[in-house]
């Protein structure tokens, strides 16, 4: 090959990977949203080591150009595929003799003899690719009953401190299991040098199995852990190289428990798991919204920026939730052959605007071509990677009698139906930051109260403390860690209290405010503090009273986003279950972005899904298909000036 062609063949290699946002070696690690594969939506559990490496290798093959280059294995990839096992079963897990997870043999035969991922690792590196596995919050219940030795790979033999070793139960927080898998894993004590030893040793495992992703669950929404985020993330930083770090799940996180935790991590779950159903598409609107108005999308992250995380694309051939089964169905939300414009292009539009990494859920040995077009589709891509000042258009209109509510003033409800409250009221969940969260008072010795409205002085509402009873051989840590904490009743003598922490299903994650069995657990423990708000131990949020109401998935929204070409990205998004004609007047747009039309406030519009050249407007209307979505490129140069910053 002569030197011309070769510095062509470079200089098209090199535009591909710029143009689809596939970064250089020269690069951040997260200067744009991560894209790739996971096991979840697919195979559930059960995903298995041939049946992950053909996935990757048709992502190599068919995505990777397109700038998606990490493959994840989702949970439980230690759990054995036998019958009795289950998402939140015991006893199930290999684990090695101190303590740490490794890939089960039966379904990761690479693994044995002690070889871990590595194999795996090196065949996906091969490929090119980046190699990514999930993993739980702290160590395994299975570890802790065994008591097996803490490793300080320091030394490289058992963790001493205090002239003592040091084991498994000494730093597993019992109280502090995961809700929604309390058969599985719990916190570890990172505030002794044995919990964060443990730490280190599997992270350095992970690295040393050539890991350059990992997705850590049961540590943020309802289940936030900071400590261990904040250690996981230390410890990486004294890795050789940079691994990737995700945390889920997202269910009822703020944008100030996300602003606390950002930049220690690369991207984080916004929201519960995500499903081929319409409604969990329609429940990522007020979420993303608050996360662009917070400006998180793209924040100082560990290694560059940060990124709110929509979940992965249930697209193409799936499995179901919380079932011992891998891929054996089409999505819901597949568009058939007329190429309707229902839910696929919805949920990638809105991925793609408000900048979430795009992590493809489905089986790609099965993909189809419709699936395939839509998420590499150039446009998407390019808004995913490159545009800037992405948030909610508020300035859309609907005929036919469908107004435009005006979202971006409309506060989403964080809490779902509860424990009854006064006038059609449950109390509920909020960030402790709020206003509603405040209130709460000690009426007595034994009532914990909220104040009633201006007009009536009497407390509304009333709560029964309970001191929690001692477990004999650790009562005197428990009183510890305790000191000012109390469970809680909602009736005197009543024998069940409130949880506020996830009793349902894994594959739901729903809050709830239950009552439940009264137990040593986080989630049942409540402090009220000076500035009258009611602290839950584990999830960190605050009881208050919220309207018993449903979420609205109706309506019609509108996002908007600046290209690095100057152009202008404006999308439309038809909520209602049938047709509406969507409007939006150019000269609106100088409201949200910072600038100002010179003369008339026309531009030049495309639409990228029907392809209609509109010319130059100056309103833009269309009709949106029910659940669908529209998106439009504007060419504005000529007539909008940006400010100068």
């Amino acid at each position: 090959m002569g030197a011309s062609a070769l510095l062509l063949l470079l200089c098209i290699l090199f535009f591909c990977r710029e143009s689809y946002g596939v970064r250089g070696s020269s690069s951040e690690l997260t200067s744009s949203p991560p894209r790739g594969w996971n096991s979840y939506d697919s195979f559930s559990w059960v995903v298995d080591e041939q049946a992950f490496l053909d996935n990757a290798a048709i992502l190599a093959k068919n995505l990777h150009r397109y700038g998606y280059e990490y493959v994840v294995v989702d949970f439980l990839w230690y759990r054995k595929n036998v019958d009795g096992a289950s998402e939140d079963s015991y006893g199930y897990d290999c684990i090695d003799p101190w303590g740490r997870p490794f890939p089960d043999p039966g379904r990761w035969p690479s693994s044995k003899g002690g070889q871990g991922f590595t194999e795996v690792a090196r065949k996906v590196h091969e490929m090119g690719l980046m190699f990514g596995i999930h993993v739980m919050r702290g160590i395994s219940k299975q570890a802790v009953d065994a008591s097996t030795p803490v490793l300080d790979v320091r030394s490289n033999s058992v963790y001493r401190e205090g002239n003592r070793t040091w084991t498994a139960k000494d730093i597993g927080m019992t109280q502090r299991a995961c809700a929604w898998m309390q058969h599985g894993f719990m916190s570890v004590d990172t505030d002794i040098g044995a919990g964060r030893a443990f730490l280190r040793s599997l992270y350095q495992q992970y690295a040393e199995w050539g890991v350059d992703f990992v997705k850590l669950d049961c540590v943020f929404g309802d289940d936030l852990d900071s400590k261990e985020i904040i250690t996981v993330s230390e410890l990486q930083r004294e890795l050789d190289q940079p691994v990737l770090f995700s945390i889920s799940p997202g269910t009822n996180v703020t944008p100030s428990m996300a602003g606390s935790i950002s930049a220690y991590v690369d991207m984080y779950r916004i929201t519960a798991d995500d499903w081929d159903k319409w409604t969990d598409v329609a429940s990522h609107f007020d979420i993303s919204r608050d996360f662009s108005s917070a400006n998180l999308i793209g924040a100082k992250g560990l290694h560059g920026r940060s990124w709110p995380d929509l979940d992965m694309l249930p697209l193409g051939w799936l499995t179901d939730p919380g079932v011992r089964q891998g891929p054996h169905r089409k999505s819901n939300l597949t568009v058939d052959e007329q190429r309707t414009q229902e839910h696929k292009p919805q949920a990638v539009t809105l991925w793609s605007m408000a900048k979430s990494p795009l992590m493809f859920g489905g089986d790609l040995r099965n993909i189809d071509e419709i699936t395939l077009s839509l998420i590499t589709n150039p446009t998407l891509l390019e808004i995913n990677s490159f545009s800037t000042n992405n948030k909610e258009f508020p300035f859309v209109f609907a005929t036919e009698d469908f107004k435009s509510r005006n979202h971006a003033l409309n506060k989403r409800s964080m809490s779902q139906e509860l424990v009854d409250g006064p006038d059609n009221k449950v109390l509920g969940l909020t960030s402790c930051k709020t206003e509603r969260a405040k209130g709460w008072f000690e009426m007595d010795s034994n009532q914990i109260c909220r104040k009633g409205d201006s007009k009536n002085q009497n407390p509304s509402y009333c709560l029964y403390k309970r001191m929690p009873h001692l477990i004999p051989d650790q009562g005197i840590k428990y009183k510890q860690e305790y000191v000012g904490m109390f469970q809680l009743l909602a009736m005197q003598n009543q024998s069940a209290c409130l949880e506020a922490s996830v009793k349902n299903t894994l594959q739901q994650r729903k809050r709830r405010i239950t009552l439940s069995g009264c137990k040593w657990h986080d989630s049942q423990m409540w402090r009220l503090n000076d500035s009258g708000t009611l602290v839950n131990s584990y999830s960190a949020l605050c009881a208050t009273m919220v309207s018993e109401a449903v979420n609205s998935t109706e309506g019609i929204r509108s996002w908007i986003g600046t290209g690095r070409k100057g152009e202008i990205y404006l999308s439309f998004f038809n909520l209602n279950s049938q047709t509406t004609v969507i409007s939006a007047k150019i000269s609106d747009i100088g409201k949200v972005l910072s600038g100002e039309f010179l003369g008339n406030a026309t531009c030049k519009c495309s639409e990228v899904w029907s392809g209609h050249k509109f010319g130059q407007v100056n309103q833009i209307s269309m009709a949106v298909t029910r659940h669908g979505c529209a998106l439009f490129v504007l060419d504005c140069t000529d007539q909008f000036q940006f400010s100068k910053v």
